[in-house]
């Protein structure tokens, strides 16, 4: 979803705005539950939409239960703040605080905020400093190396520091940089990754010494003597916010003593089951405390995530010493004083499915803090390092407080959701000096050389406008680039030598500073000016004229060239004397002259290059310079040679013959043109060579697309390479592939087209035969991408697009999920046939037992399927298919009897009016006259529920979202309408209990690409 610049089509030429701004998706059952993201983003012709790649699951918008989609209709609350440039750009951090920020790659400020808070504990950062690089290694590769530059830039640059290095030197795409994740998974994956990076270098357990402590989880029986105790490490802690006032009474909790009686009494060895207490205790504490506070939690009864917004105090000063030791083991330490100083808060903003991140931190521990909030950073009070990330909520003041008003109170999303403490002992240890000696020499020079450049392109783009850069393209640049780099026109200016000259300067002047730099007289210097002609080729047009040369530089190139900013381009011309070493003065031009630039092919080496360039008069005619041509390409003067003209090569190839008997100008060759020959081939060569011609090579080079082949499976291995051609019909392609993969049937290969951008799979594969070529298979909107992704299937695609696939869980007679099956049939197949392929797969009851299928979405049973229903338009993507035996006592019964909806439900913990269903869905026969006591030792004996489980059940008839709670007295049949044997899904038998049955990782959409990912680091 996105935040779009509705009038950027009309805007003037470099307009921009900045804004902030939040898109809310609204919940209308609880609008707690609604999902909000806020960003921040200069919108500019280049980037006129900016917003978040993956803002909500569609799972949880579809579902009528979330309360996000109802009536067909989605409320999306976007607020915009656009404010002016000067006001936020104008601010520099460096200067107002010391300290740089570092850029947000889309959605990467969760990992800045943590990257500061390490940066900033400077004896990470100078073991970071003492890991082991190279001059040869390249940061996009080497996470040590990339994160060295990253702190020597934070350390000693002025501006805001890119973090893309880093991110691929951790093998993440772009589609990785735009997925929002967790901060406290980053910071174990990552101390993790670098921990097993220093291993055998001299800063070899660097992270254990920082952030490793110990605590000691024991048993303790009550009336005998045993007890079982277990030591374990932590590089964190993850401290409870739901029910504790601060860090002290989540300490407290963490310690608690758990009486283990009853029921739950503990099996000691040799001593059978005896009451015992269980707890945790500290051995000792690392020096830097990572705090992790237990904001979000899982709702078992709704299933879904939600955040903990509630206050949570925590203390400039933490003394865990507290109350003589009481979080301590026997076993510790009690020399060592663990009194802790707070260093960092981040703050999390926003709601579970996303925010903003950012870190307050006071980098040696006085009593300035700072807001690091990606690129920028200032200087803030202790407050709002403190009161106001405890969370809770905030009253509004009263506009009229005579009035007796009601006060407005709102909860605070924004709270501290990682704390940073350092033991005070450790203070002088862990806040230490770094400088440069700490710094590998290859890296200071490395990165030196960087700022160099990186300041020498900021003077330039500052002086910009006094300058113009010429580009000088020499025949040393056309012979350097074609058949290399280029086969079509003649160079590619972007690798052409340019000059950066005041534009003040006279062409004259110029001249003289080429003469020097390329040794070549200023009298044997004739430049040429390019244009660029209507079929969009470009060649040099005609050359300079002597008033032209007399003008500044700057004069010239708005003369010549129209396009805004754009280089001087210009062809020098140089002739030289038959032994190509002196230069010579040009020869003068006349009307009638036409410069003509000559390229060679050789079709047995599929060669080819640029041999020189020519003048020839228009009325003269091409089977004059024959001989030229033949000695420019070594050949003998009588060899036969074939002509043709290059005309244009886009959007199609345009080379045609060219007749050697008419004249030039009927040829329609003029000034700059390209002739391309080659020895006129034999009719064995023609057979031979894969592009016996001109037109029939370039035609190739043209079309010819290097593939990137990867597992769709495994996107993130590596695959391989084919070249291939974009004429290439579907049948080519994966013939290539087939060939490449040792498969015997082509047909057998599925291809999946690359969605430019997310960097992924597109969701859909690419149908048999439904493209006509390679080129339509690579093509993305206006994009066009070189990788596509294979599969191998078990049977040839034709035959499996013509059968459908459903995936269909079996439940047992006690509603128990036993397996999940795919079932492969022709589309044109019932749902009759879908049974009778199930009957082979499952074990039923009987071998008379009937079966039949449901649709069950979110715990509730949609339809019945007739066995005469087609299953081609039958989309289990988002629904669960379900196969079960039909009871006896259902195919038996009386006309008096019928089959209700019985579905599990529990009151919503914060909304009671609210029921949330849960478990699996059934039918069940309620006679005419039967009461709930014994329907209800019916289910008991069909779900085989303990009597003391089952007790504690309720009974209610459930009308749209109403219960009505039954007595056992009260007929159960009277409430159930008898239209629909069935019943309908609005009108069930609730039983009302709470969920105990564990959390399946089932899941009802079967899409090829999940909505979240969890944090990587791949290399």
């Amino acid at each position: 979803m996105y935040l779009d610049v509705a009038d950027s089509s009309v805007l003037p030429y470099g307009w921009s705005r900045f804004a902030n701004f939040n898109l809310t998706v609204l919940n209308k059952i609880d609008p707690k539950l609604s999902i909000r993201k806020d960003t921040q983003h200069q919108f500019t012709a280049r980037e006129s939409d900016w917003g978040f790649t993956s803002f909500m699951s569609l799972h949880d918008l579809y579902d009528p239960a979330r309360g996000y989609l109802l009536n067909d209709t989605l409320i999306v609350e976007a607020e915009v703040n656009v404010r002016k440039m000067g006001d936020y750009w104008a601010y520099d951090s460096k200067k107002e605080t010391g300290f740089v920020g570092l850029k947000n790659q889309g959605a990467t400020c969760y990992m800045n905020s943590l990257l500061q808070t390490l940066y900033h504990i400077p004896y990470f950062r100078k073991a970071v400093y003492h890991m082991p690089t190279t001059e040869n290694d390249v940061p996009s590769n080497s996470i040590p190396l990339a994160l060295q530059s990253l702190f020597y830039k934070i350390q000693y640059t002025d501006t805001s520091v890119s973090t893309k290095d880093l991110t691929k030197s951790f093998g993440w795409d772009t589609f990785d940089s735009f997925m929002q994740h967790d901060v406290q998974e980053l910071n174990r994956v990552l101390c993790e990754k670098l921990e097993d990076k220093m291993k055998g270098t001299a800063v070899e357990g660097t992270i254990q010494q920082l952030f490793e402590g110990h605590h000691m989880s024991y048993v303790e029986c009550v009336n005998v003597d045993y007890k079982s105790t277990r030591k374990e490490s932590f590089y964190d802690l993850q401290l409870d916010v739901k029910g504790c006032k601060d860090v002290y009474a989540s300490f407290d909790k963490y310690v608690e003593v758990e009486n283990l009686d009853g029921d739950n009494k503990y099996h000691a060895e040799q001593h059978g089951l005896q009451d015992a207490r269980k707890g945790v205790l500290f051995t000792d504490f690392p020096p830097v405390l990572q705090l992790q506070l237990k904001r979000f939690e899982y709702d078992f009864t709704r299933d879904v995530m939600f955040k903990i917004n509630d206050r949570y105090e925590f203390p400039l000063e933490l003394d865990l010493d507290r109350e003589n030791g009481k979080y301590l083991s026997p076993e510790a330490d009690r020399s060592v004083r663990n009194l802790y100083m707070l260093h960092s808060v981040l703050v999390h903003s926003g709601g579970v499915h996303g925010g903003h991140y950012y870190a307050f931190i006071r980098p040696t521990l006085t009593d300035q803090w700072y807001k690091f909030d990606d690129e920028r950073v200032t200087k803030e009070e202790m407050k709002r390092a403190l009161e106001e990330q405890y969370g809770g909520e905030e009253e509004l003041p009263q506009v009229n407080p005579g009035l007796n008003n009601t006060p407005f109170r709102f909860t605070k999303y924004s709270n501290a959701y990682m704390l940073v403490y350092i033991r005070q002992s450790d203070k002088e240890k862990v806040i230490c000096n770094v400088d440069e000696k700490d710094i590998a020499e290859h890296l200071r020079v490395r990165l030196k050389k960087e700022q160099e450049e990186k300041e020498r392109k900021r003077k330039e783009k500052a002086e910009a406008h006094l300058y113009t850069i010429i580009k000088v393209a020499c025949d040393s640049d056309l012979s350097g680039q074609i058949g290399k780099d280029i086969f079509f026109d003649l160079v590619d200016h972007d690798k052409v030598t340019g000059f950066r000259v005041q534009k003040q300067t006279p062409f004259k002047a110029f001249k003289e500073e080429i003469a020097k730099e390329l040794g070549i007289p200023v009298e044997c210097q004739r430049y040429w000016i390019w244009a660029k002609r209507q079929n969009h080729t470009y060649r040099p047009n005609r050359p300079l004229t002597e008033s032209e040369e007399l003008q500044s530089v700057g004069f010239l190139k708005e003369s010549s060239n129209k396009a805004y900013n754009a280089d001087l381009k210009l062809f020098l011309e140089v002739n030289r004397s038959k032994d190509q070493k002196l230069p010579q003065r040009p020869p003068d031009k006349a009307r009638d002259d036409i410069l003509l630039f000559i390229k060679l092919y050789d079709p047995i080496k599929e060669e080819f290059r640029y041999v020189g360039r020519t003048f020839v008069k228009a009325n003269g005619k091409p089977r004059e310079i024959l001989e030229e041509l033949n000695e420019m390409a070594g050949f003998a003067p009588n060899q036969e040679i074939d002509l043709y003209e290059e005309i244009k090569f886009d959007p199609t190839i345009m080379c045609e013959p060219i007749e050697k008997n008419a004249t030039f100008r009927a040829c329609q060759l003029e000034d700059g043109d390209i002739i391309c020959y080659q020895k006129t081939p034999t009719a064995e060569e023609i057979a031979d060579c894969r592009f016996p011609d001109v037109p029939s090579f370039l035609e190739y080079v043209h079309n010819r697309q290097i593939v990137h082949f990867k597992r769709l499976e495994a996107p993130k291995e590596e695959g391989f390479f084919l070249e291939l051609s974009k004429l290439h019909t579907y049948d080519d392609v994966v013939e290539k592939v087939a060939l490449e993969l040792n498969v015997d049937d082509p047909s057998k290969i599925r291809l999946t087209a690359h969605n430019c951008y997310s960097q992924q799979p597109k969701p859909q594969p690419i149908k048999y035969r439904g493209v006509d070529r390679l080129s339509e298979m690579l093509a993305h909107y206006t994009q066009v991408s070189d990788i596509l992704y294979y599969e191998i299937l078990d049977i040839p695609l034709p035959e499996l697009q013509g059968l459908k696939t459903l995936k269909v869980a079996f439940h047992n007679n006690r509603t128990e999920e036993v397996s999940v099956l795919s079932v492969r049939l022709p589309k044109q197949s019932t749902i009759g046939d879908v049974i009778n392929e199930l009957k082979g797969k499952v074990e039923r009851s009987s071998p008379h037992a009937e079966l039949r299928i449901l649709e069950v979405f979110y715990h509730k049973i949609y339809k019945v399927f007739s066995v005469n229903e087609k299953i081609e338009n039958i989309n289990d993507q988002y629904w669960t298919l379900r196969a079960e035996e039909i009871p006896e006592e259902e195919l038996h019964m009386g006309a008096n009897s019928r089959a209700i909806h019985v579905y599990h439900f529990s009151r919503d913990a914060t909304q009671s009016h609210l029921l949330q269903n849960f478990g699996e869905p059934f039918f069940i026969v309620v006679h005419e006259d039967e009461a709930l006591a014994a329907l209800k030792e019916r289910i008991k004996k069909k779900l085989q529920v303990p009597d003391e489980e089952f007790s504690k059940w309720k009974f209610a008839f459930v009308s749209l979202g109403r219960a009505d709670y039954l007595e056992d007295t009260d007929i159960v049949a009277s409430r159930f309408s008898k239209r629909d044997p069935y019943g309908a899904w609005e009108h069930y038998l609730g039983l009302e209990h709470t969920d105990t049955a564990p959390k399946r990782s089932h899941q009802v959409s079967q899409n090829r690409h999940t909505y979240e990912k969890p944090v990587k680091i791949y290399n």
